[in-house]
């Protein structure tokens, strides 16, 4: 048994040392500390990779997977993410149809179940990192540090940090990769099952595996690829005991002995360094390939530390960054689901007090890498090296060091990286048991730790189970956010309190004065309150930051509609379509305009043209069955009707629309068929009551014209176009009744 489980004997009780019943204990609790967010709804991203997502619908081809990145856009698009995650697309997909549509429930049960099995397989990858690779003579590997790999698998399975990742559908993708990781890891600790004998040799077949594993796991998210990195440290410092202190000894001393170095001579290290590097090179360049245009394209707002014109500057922030993040996994109380957008202001002095966080951080990094490389402990070495390289190689992607990233800092991220904490951790809590005598003192900070980190997953997985309560938690962690206080008001607006919503987007716009997302919203609400004076002016600025934004320049041509502005609502209608070519709602409203101004050709293409891009476009059919019912073009009218109907056979309105056609050209059956049928639907319309009762008013069924007037006027008693047929039916009967007396 390894030292380090010896010195932790009086943590963890050895009734539950047998694999079988730690593993059970390490998933129950993973799947305790984040039960409560199994019911939660789609929240912040989700909405966008999951709801939104087209490619999670069976009438996208599979295909289209192996083009499109994470959010359903092409990836050879200017607008890409790049963000390439097929695999974890493709589970959505099944998740959605298993589901039965967009059920968030499946898609949660899912990532929980996902956290509890990647928590179990820890456990044997903890053991690997604690106790070594020995195997039985029937190639079996020992356990040889059981109480180490279970408490570093519980540090795991509770750490609030992970919530993001289990409580957001969208970690489904950070859950993934660590999965084929750990899978790939433990593929190439199999590569050595005859390391006993002197020469290592190596299972090609598992090394091949192990690249495999990562390619799938890079095929979940980017991330995946380090996986080789940190096997090749593995085989190196590990498996190829390579001792740098000694190494700089021989080099300081021209020991002549380093030119006969064992590592430079074992062929097969070299074998599998070659493999590794292959399989690496291979899977970037398919990547770089498949990218089509090049990295994505992000703003200051998502990552400001990167636009500063100073390296110094750069350098400092980005070093801060990683410091914030060391800190999140060593106290993860302050969590937010967004670090962007003035969360986190830059350092642009030297004198600024943050500084300190970068010196604590390169104090400790400095520190425990020099104890990794250079310790005569050999077993220290091991644990120490393989700590921080699970800390640090997954952790490179989102450091900025070798591309800009689209965030400041994010939870996700840390899932990987916190395997490498909780072997630190672990490690930590053994060197001091064996060097206090104050042994249940360190029992109880351990258990306390264990403890107020699952009280933390369970309250902060129900922060996660719906976007209000998620918004209004960042709140106290970054007030200074504009994006917290956007979501905010934006899921205000979508309840309906827009008075709260325009406070909340009135602050975003203080906080960031070129947030145009803000504006634009703030200017949709304002609009629909008929300020519309301010409204323009929120969005020209909006359009004037960013000339690209269709929606903003949409938006402005309707503000200029409304205020008689016909010819400027025109041009931005046009800046808007030219900025987006497949754009149906700004056609649609381009249409409203024409039909203003009595262009009723020009209407008719506008809508044409929205329909043909959105085919469900209700309004836009609608629209033409109208304007051509009220020019006369009855039979015009009857076709466009019908066409309609046919690629959208249960919209009511279209219902109504075309019964009322119908009902003017004589076709009094089918328009009454119409008419019932709309009703049905929305039987709650006095509209719909009040023309089939004009129907039957015109039809000579008059005892139905009456029975259907009278509905309408119970639905709406103000509607004076009933009131007044209704008089004129009534007079009518009462005639009838005089002639028949």
């Amino acid at each position: 048994m390894a030292v380090l489980d010896t010195d932790l004997d009086h943590i963890l009780p050895s009734s539950v040392l047998p694999p079988f019943w730690a593993k059970l204990v390490v998933g129950l609790v993973a799947i305790v500390c984040f039960a409560r967010s199994y019911d939660g709804d789609f929240v912040f991203d989700d909405s966008e990779a999951i709801v939104n997502n087209k490619d999670l619908q069976a009438e996208t081809p599979l295909g289209d997977l192996w083009h499109h990145d994470f959010w359903g856009s092409r990836l050879s698009s200017n607008t890409s993410h790049k963000s390439y995650r097929p695999l974890t697309v493709l589970t959505f997909r099944i998740n959605y149809y298993l589901s039965g549509g967009f059920h968030p429930m499946g898609f949660h049960v899912v990532n929980i179940l996902l956290h509890s099995g990647i928590s179990v397989l820890m456990v044997d990858v903890f053991s690997v990192l604690f106790g070594g690779l020995q195997y039985t003579s029937k190639g079996r590997r020992l356990h040889l540090a059981p109480r180490s790999s279970l408490l570093a698998a519980l540090l795991f399975a509770v750490h609030p940090v992970h919530t993001e990742c289990v409580a957001g559908v969208v970690g489904r993708a950070d859950l993934l990769c660590a999965l084929f990781f750990l899978l790939s890891f433990l593929g190439y600790c199999k590569a050595f099952r005859e390391s006993n004998k002197e020469g290592a040799h190596s299972s090609t077949f598992w090394v091949l595996l192990s690249i495999f594993l990562g390619a799938v796991a890079m095929l979940c998210k980017e991330q995946g690829i380090t996986v080789l990195g940190l096997n090749a440290v593995f085989d190196i410092l590990v498996i190829g005991k390579f001792n740098v202190l000694e190494i700089v000894q021989k080099v300081l001393h021209k020991d002549k002995s380093l030119e006969n170095l064992g590592m430079l001579r074992n062929g097969g290290l070299l074998f599998r360094m070659t493999l590794l590097t292959s399989g690496g090179a291979g899977m970037l360049y398919v990547r770089w390939r498949i990218m089509g245009t090049g990295p994505p394209a992000f703003t200051e707002v998502d990552n400001p530390a990167s636009f500063a014109d100073s390296m110094l500057v750069r350098a400092i922030n980005y070093n801060y960054y990683y410091s914030l993040n060391a800190w999140l996994l060593l106290c993860p109380w302050w969590l937010c689901f967004d670090w962007s957008m003035g969360c986190i202001p830059l350092i642009k002095s030297v004198s600024d007090w943050r500084v300190i966080a970068l010196a604590a951080l390169w104090f400790c990094l400095i520190g425990l890498i020099c104890q990794a490389l250079c310790s005569e402990d050999s077993h220290k070495r091991r644990i120490l090296t393989l700590g921080l390289g699970f800390l640090v190689i997954p952790f490179l992607p989102a450091s900025n060091l070798f591309f800009r990233v689209g965030f400041v800092v994010a939870e996700r991220v840390l899932y990987l990286p916190s395997v490498g904490y909780c072997v630190l951790l672990t490690f930590g809590f053994g060197a001091l048991s064996k060097h206090t005598k104050k042994k249940k003192l360190i029992a109880a900070v351990v258990l306390g730790i264990l403890f107020i980190n699952m009280l933390r997953c369970v309250v902060r997985s129900g922060e996660w189970r719906s976007e209000e309560q998620l918004f209004r938690s960042a709140l106290s962690v970054c007030p200074l956010n504009a994006k917290v206080h956007y979501n905010i008001g934006k899921n205000l607006a979508d309840k309906g309190n827009q008075t709260a919503a325009i406070r909340y987007y009135r602050e975003a716009v203080r906080l960031n004065p070129k947030y145009v997302h803000a504006m634009n919203n703030l200017g949709n609400i304002l609009k629909e309150r008929n300020e519309l004076q301010e409204a323009e002016e929120l969005l020209s600025l909006a359009v004037q930051i960013q000339p690209d934004f269709a929606a903003a320049w949409m938006n402005l041509g309707i503000v200029q509609n409304s205020l008689k502005r016909f010819e400027a609502a025109e041009q931005s209608y046009r800046m808007a379509i030219k900025h987006r070519r497949k754009y149906p709602d700004c056609y649609y409203n381009l249409g409203r305009l024409y039909a203003d101004l009595n262009r009723h050709v020009d209407a008719l293409n506008a809508w044409r043209n929205a329909t043909v891009l959105k085919p469900e476009h209700s309004l836009a059919w609608n629209n033409m069955i109208i304007l051509l019912d009220n020019t006369g073009n009855l039979a015009q009218a009857e076709a466009v009707g019908r066409e309609a109907l046919e690629l959208i056979p249960n919209d009511h309105s279209l219902m109504f629309s075309l019964a009322n056609v119908l009902g003017k050209s004589q076709k009094y059956k089918e328009s009454e068929a119409l008419f019932l049928k709309a009703i049905k639907a929305n039987p709650n319309a006095a509209s719909y009551h009040g023309n089939l009762a004009v129907l039957y008013h015109r039809w000579g069924h008059l005892d139905l014209a009456k029975k259907h007037y009278e509905i309408s006027l119970q639905l709406d008693p103000m509607a004076s176009g009933t009131k007044e047929n209704y008089g004129l039916l009534r007079r009518k009967l009462e005639l009838m009744q005089k002639k028949d007396v």
